[in-house]
């Protein structure tokens, strides 16, 4: 999907240097530019860009007011402050009324690209998250029939709640989750929780006879489950960057990962790092589901 721009500067040659980086890189198309405030206004919200670049002093009124204005009218798009200014004060006003980064004057290509490079990256982390909480709001409203017998909360509809909040339900390792806290509520009458190895061997050995296959399966459970849970690690991490104060993330977040573990994921992606194998603790992961999982069933 291409992403697209409005540029609201009231010095001509800035804008056509910013359409020119931008659309020569390959970041998008710029369907709209102005040349002050009032101007950008008017034209964002017709075309409702999914990018800004607004400049913080112009003549009519400054960016700061505008986009403080465009989200008054329910503009929710991402803002690019361009300008001079290094007055520490008025740099944090403009983060504080809903900016993502700035690019410095005199233009530089460089630096317009980096940024773009970031800000198009965060778009589509925010709009990827948007579309989980929007499946997950419907599947939250949605009532199959009213006039049916509530059923009884059972293991896996405890889990399936947890992987959707953690937006890993539709990851083909949640499966193997079910059926891990599913084999561990019923056959781990001590309920400690055993090693992550024997764990594996128990579950798939409840399907499989061959000591061959069980040991295959065994392994490709283990991978299945490591990516589901990096999944929702990032996922997390995203929340985080976009709202530090997010019930999920502040409730999910310390409670299912290391602290340490989280904040190179934020890191990553705020910076955008190409993400190595990275670290994840899938044994605390697993552990705590599990005894939430207990807890939700009253076990």
């Amino acid at each position: 999907m291409e992403l697209t721009f409005c540029i609201v500067d009231d010095d001509a040659v800035s804008r056509r240097m910013l359409q020119n980086i931008i659309e020569e890189s390959g970041f998008g198309k710029v369907v709209s530019v102005a040349g002050g405030g009032l101007e950008g206004t008017r034209v964002i919200l017709g075309a409702n860009p999914d990018i800004v670049l607004i400049d913080l002093l112009m003549p009519d009124q400054d960016g700061i007011e505008t986009i403080a204005q465009l989200k008054g009218e329910g503009y929710q798009g991402k803002f690019v402050m361009i300008s001079q200014v290094e007055n520490k004060e008025m740099v944090g006003q403009a983060y504080r009324t809903g900016i993502e980064f700035f690019i410095q004057k005199p233009i530089n290509w460089v630096e317009v690209e980096a940024v773009m490079q970031k800000v198009s990256e965060r778009w589509r982390l925010d709009r990827y998250i948007s579309d989980i909480k929007q499946s997950l709001a419907k599947l939250e409203t949605f009532q199959p029939d009213s006039a049916a017998p509530r059923k009884e909360t059972t293991v896996r509809f405890v889990v399936q709640q947890i992987l959707m909040d953690l937006g890993i339900v539709g990851e083909i390792g949640s499966k193997d989750i079910v059926s891990m806290m599913e084999w561990l509520v019923v056959q781990n009458k001590r309920h400690d929780f055993p090693p992550l190895k024997e764990l594996y061997e128990a579950v798939t050995q409840s399907s499989k006879q061959d000591r061959g296959d069980i040991e295959r399966d065994s392994k490709a459970m283990e991978q299945r489950i490591r990516r589901s849970v990096t999944a929702a690690l990032t996922n997390l991490a995203s929340i985080g960057l976009t709202d530090y104060c997010n019930p999920k993330f502040e409730y999910y977040a310390p409670l299912y990962f290391d602290f340490q573990d989280i904040r190179l994921k934020m890191k990553e992606i705020e910076e955008d790092i190409y993400p190595g194998k990275g670290k994840v603790n899938v044994k605390k992961f697993l552990q705590v589901l599990y005894m939430e999982t207990l807890n939700k069933m009253n076990v």
